[in-house]
């Protein structure tokens, strides 16, 4: 009886304990089922909430840069891939022309055009504009489950759907991922989260394999932006980070040896990219900390079979002979040239002072501007104050992984305050990090919601029932003292108890209340950005009238589309080089320069023509074959972007190559810069003055004050404005 009852009781508990396994087993399934739901409805909402500017405006490329991506990208469809290497621009950077091929990073184009031929497969007959307009948006859901992987690598897949979400609607990364942005960062941002991601995990397991993932996502990486740079650099930080911080492990050796030797050798197969992956500068800090690793895990190699004395005589030996080969080797290949300088934009993020001192043209540029700190508040919200919340929760329990985000989010919160368009790379940090925060502050206080509060009457009467079934020598033991009862000696600290925790109970409710409130405002922020700052293609203006409805400004097109069609097919356009790339898409006519940016005199040549006397300019522009030149102006219609407000910038390049122009020319008395009375001589004089302003002292838009400027707000110094070399073409309706 004895073993069949044992027996019964071993099948009852053997029962018992598959039954929660299969408890267990449904639990982790729905989890599973309930994640994979949460990313899929993350990618759905971040590709909806970028579609703004399709449904308020229409199917087309955004901005000025993505224009030359569309084209190169209908070429690479329509001519194939051995035309898209091979193809000559001679249509931009006239007479020079531009070798494509080599001078470009190709990822975005085959990216789009792969998806093209996918769709064209599956029997959808989708042109490749509607692709390369929707490209961001869909990249945006693979940003989201790449976030979700660091973030649930670094912490926990909580943190990591708070991570997934989040990105889906931050601003700052909505600013490059809007439909019609065909820009490289649509699918770069999502290449160096993917990256940093695989490499972390190579690092956590070891694997080779992981590894070589890890070098073939950096490839894709370089093949889509110069941005690449970021991970070339940072990834070596975080090992000399893991190194002097005494968290070596022979894991980091295998993920970072197989990164840095394959990485190298697959990112030099770009063209554009080619040797400078180990001549250039930049990309010296990622070969060093290669051979500083491979020394330090040469020095724990030595150790192991020498004594101490032994091994203290052969480290000097080692380090000596290493450094004086090192520094050898660095000064021969700066002295024959093989180690390249670094580039004035690698300059500016070191010395946010370098660019506007010594190359113009790159300080022109509005994106390479200092980042404001009300940017920072638009473009991160709410995770401004939360990124120090997570760094500080991961500074209280280190790891090999969070460690690398502290990197990462350190490194990118300096890079962003010195150049606004790296606001893109702080972002990703930003949320991940305000992930991590947010999510244990819900984790805690969600923990004490759950605590049960019993009543004082309850335990007391447990404790009596407890007592009167208690022997009786226990009883006697536990007799109470005089003036004591069993009843008062429980009752009061149990009311006390049960009071606190129902008071942290309310102080959890409140905080929780208070954090879904935050991120409802953050939700909200995103969507508002999104629709009204992030939206608006640059070639179609809009605003709103005084009953608030939206009205629309066609002009940019109005002229491309007259350019098109009432000009010869062989007519070359001089304009600043803001419009180049859209002249040569919409136009399809060709330019002298373009957004391209890369020969400083050609730039300055157009700069002085357009800050030069008419009669002087109506030279070089007969010198350079131009037949029409294209102004932007904004003065009638408030529009500040026009070329009268950038009309310093081609004076200050035109000076960094020409002595003989000097921008005090163009100031005031008094150092100031104005159109109006006391305007400069040299602005009075120069062909843009007198393009912009060309019948524009007739134009009466307040009682009894003609040629009044909207953007400057004053009234025009020159209002007799006479052409004698140039005459006007055509001038849009809002001029």
């Amino acid at each position: 009886n004895v073993s069949l009852q044992f027996g019964g009781d071993t099948g009852r508990s053997v029962a018992r304990r598959d039954a929660m396994a299969v408890g267990l087993t449904s639990v982790r399934h729905q989890e599973a089922l309930l994640r994979y739901t949460i990313l899929a409805l993350t990618w759905l909402l971040g590709f909806s909430v970028r579609l703004f500017s399709v449904l308020r405006y229409e199917s087309i490329i955004h901005e000025f840069d993505p224009w030359f991506n569309f084209r190169s990208t209908k070429t690479l469809v329509e001519e194939g891939s051995y035309a898209f290497w091979n193809w000559f621009d001679s249509r931009s950077w006239y007479p020079l022309g531009r070798i494509v091929g080599g001078t470009v990073y190709p990822g975005i184009m085959y990216t789009a055009a792969f998806m093209h031929k996918i769709l064209h497969l599956a029997g959808f007959k989708v042109d490749i504009r509607d692709v390369c307009v929707l490209t961001a948006p869909i990249w945006s859901g693979l940003t989201a489950i790449a976030a979700y992987l660091l973030t649930s690598e670094v912490s926990d897949s909580a943190a990591g759907l708070i991570a997934a979400v989040s990105i889906a609607l931050v601003p700052g990364y909505m600013s490059r991922s809007v439909a019609g942005s065909y820009d490289n960062e649509a699918v770069a941002i999502t290449a160096l989260i993917f990256t940093f991601w695989v490499f972390l995990h190579s690092v956590t397991t070891g694997s080779t394999m992981w590894a070589t993932l890890s070098s073939l996502a950096y490839l894709y990486m370089v093949s889509t932006w110069g941005g690449y740079i970021f991970i070339t650099n940072i990834v070596p930080i975080y090992v000399l980070v893991m190194v002097f911080s005494g968290r070596y492990s022979h894991r980091l050796y295998i993920a970072y040896s197989v990164w840095f030797v394959m990485g190298t050798l697959l990112s030099m197969q770009i063209r554009f990219v080619g040797f400078n992956a180990v001549q250039s500068s930049e990309h010296m800090g990622a070969l060093g900390v290669f051979g500083l690793l491979n020394l330090y895990v040469f020095t724990k190699w030595i150790r192991s079979f020498t004594t101490k004395q032994t091994f203290n005589g052969l480290i000097s030996l080692v380090f000596m002979a290493a450094g004086c080969l090192g520094a050898l080797a660095i000064f021969y290949g700066i002295v024959s040239g093989y180690i390249g300088p670094w580039t004035g934009r690698f300059y500016t993020l070191l010395d946010p002072t370098y660019a506007s001192k010594h190359i113009p043209i790159i300080a022109s540029v509005a994106e390479h501007q200092p980042t404001s700190w009300a940017s920072y508040f638009m473009d991160l919200h709410i995770f401004t104050f939360l990124m120090p919340v997570g760094l500080y929760l991961i500074f209280q329990n280190l790891n090999d992984q969070n460690i690398f985000l502290i990197v990462y989010g350190t490194a990118a919160v300096y890079f962003s305050g010195v150049m606004v368009r790296l606001m893109l790379v702080l972002a990703p940090a930003a949320v991940m990090l305000g992930s991590i925060g947010i999510s244990d502050i819900m984790k805690t206080y969600c923990g004490v919601l759950k605590t049960t509060i019993i009543p004082p009457e309850a335990i007391v009467a447990a404790e009596g029932s407890q007592q009167q079934a208690a022997p009786a020598s226990a009883r006697k033991k536990s007799k109470p003292k005089a003036g004591q009862s069993f009843q008062g000696e429980s009752s009061k600290p149990s009311r006390k108890t049960s009071g606190a925790t129902r008071f942290r109970k309310e102080i959890a409710a409140a905080v929780l209340l208070v954090a879904f409130y935050a991120l409802f405002l953050y939700v909200k922020h995103s969507v508002w950005t999104t629709s009204e700052a992030y939206s608006s293609p640059s070639i179609v203006l809009s605003s709103r009238n005084r009953r608030g409805e939206r009205i629309f400004f066609d002009d940019y097109r109005e002229a491309y589309y007259w350019l098109r069609q009432n000009t010869d097919e062989n007519a070359k356009i001089l304009s600043w080089w803001d419009y180049g790339y859209q002249l040569a898409g919409m136009a399809n006519r060709t330019t002298i320069v373009d957004n391209n940016t890369w020969n400083n005199t050609h730039i300055a040549t157009v700069g002085r023509v357009l800050n030069s006397p008419e009669e002087k300019a109506y030279k070089i522009c007969r010198k350079l074959d131009v037949d029409y030149v294209l102004v932007i102006f904004g003065g009638l219609l408030g529009y500040s972007s026009d070329d009268i407000n950038k009309f310093l910038w081609p004076v200050r390049i035109s000076a960094s190559v020409d002595p003989s122009v000097n921008e005090r020319d163009y100031l005031t008395r008094e150092g100031g810069y104005s159109v109006g009375p006391t305007m400069g001589q040299g602005l009075k004089r120069s062909l843009l003055y007198k393009l912009s302003y060309y019948r524009f002292g007739e134009v009466q838009l307040q009682p009894g004050v003609k040629g009044y400027d909207r953007v400057r707000n004053q009234e025009i110094g020159d209002k007799d404005v006479k052409l004698t070399y140039f005459e006007e073409a055509f001038t849009s309706e809002n001029w």
